[in-house]
């Protein structure tokens, strides 16, 4: 990103308006992995957290208090500068239709709701996928200029239809199934109900209706609410400094019933007849903000140079 442009917005774009520009956008993109990727780079110079929207995510999504900040909330905060970002017209894959195949965070230092953050979020690593094409969204925290927070999502844009998981992929063998620790019912509201606390109102995640135009026989879970649920019930979020994992293996249909399971530092959501499905799998490694405990704050300390375009009426 050293030769990306950052546009700074006095405030988070209005995410309705962002959602409807990308669907109409999206009408004729054909997503390849060689397509040119704009180098913009989205700011909200001074993002501010909204205590009752907060409030209604932490609920949802199973997290017990919101003193230090949920570890997977500035996704949110950023979620409206990823919508805008995707619904540009230079921008190779539609946004109707995404999925999300992996999500990770790195923490450097616990958030609180007092803290006035700096959001960047901009797009990287476009790759070719056996399902169609994948880009990586990359969402950034600065505290009083020190990046403190980082997100990174790969979103699917795929060819055709979904078809069904590979049996390998979607059943685990028994030596890979790892201990019960819970077990949610998952109404078939919940992605109603997620979508009023984020504002991610994608047609997949509301009803059936919506869903299956789209490829799904129900509405799917967001991906990003399995990846928190599971973060809630491991307790990061009151990590110093954590990195968390996770791949998306196959949707969660609603209504369903999941099992969360965990041991030492990995973690599954898994569903299915038998239980054996697995939806999501993951890590938590707790004092490091990277797998192996090394860590890139450093080199992502200058992200926000290079030329700025400022839109003061932007909204």
């Amino acid at each position: 990103m050293a030769d990306s442009t950052a546009v700074r917005l006095p405030r988070p774009p209005r995410l309705m308006p962002a959602l409807g520009k990308g669907v109409m956008t999206g009408i004729g993109k054909r997503p390849r992995a060689d397509a040119p990727l704009p180098g913009t780079r989205l700011v909200i110079p001074e993002a501010r957290i909204d205590l009752g929207r907060l409030c209604a995510y932490a609920r949802v999504c199973g997290f017990s208090q919101t003193r230090p900040l949920p570890l997977t909330y500035p996704h949110v905060l950023g979620f409206p500068l990823t919508a805008r970002l995707i619904a540009d017209r230079a921008f190779p894959l539609p946004l109707l239709g995404l999925v999300h195949t992996s999500a990770e965070i790195r923490q450097w230092a616990p958030l609180s709701t007092e803290d006035v953050l700096e959001l960047g979020v901009h797009a990287e690593g476009l790759r070719a996928h056996r399902r169609g094409t994948t880009a990586t969204i990359v969402t950034e925290a600065r505290r009083d200029g020190e990046l403190v927070w980082q997100g990174r999502c790969t979103y699917l844009a795929r060819r055709g239809h979904p078809a069904r998981p590979d049996r390998a992929r979607r059943t685990a063998r028994a030596a890979e199934l790892l201990p019960a620790r819970a077990t949610w019912a998952l109404p078939a509201d919940l992605g109603r109900r997620h979508a009023a606390a984020t504002g991610d109102y994608h047609p997949i995640h509301l009803y059936p209706w919506t869903a299956k135009p789209l490829g799904f026989p129900r509405a799917i879970a967001h991906g990003i609410w399995s990846f928190a649920r599971c973060v809630a019930e491991s307790g990061a979020s009151l990590a110093e400094q954590v990195f968390v994992r996770a791949e998306f293996r196959s949707p969660v249909l609603l209504p369903s019933t999941v099992t969360y399971a965990a041991a030492g530092q990995a973690f599954q959501l898994r569903g299915g007849p038998d239980g054996r499905r697995i939806h999501l799998a993951g890590q938590v490694v707790r004092g490091a903000t990277e797998a192996d405990g090394a860590g890139n704050r450093s080199g992502r300390a200058a992200a926000g140079t290079g030329p700025v375009a400022a839109r003061p009426g932007d909204r």
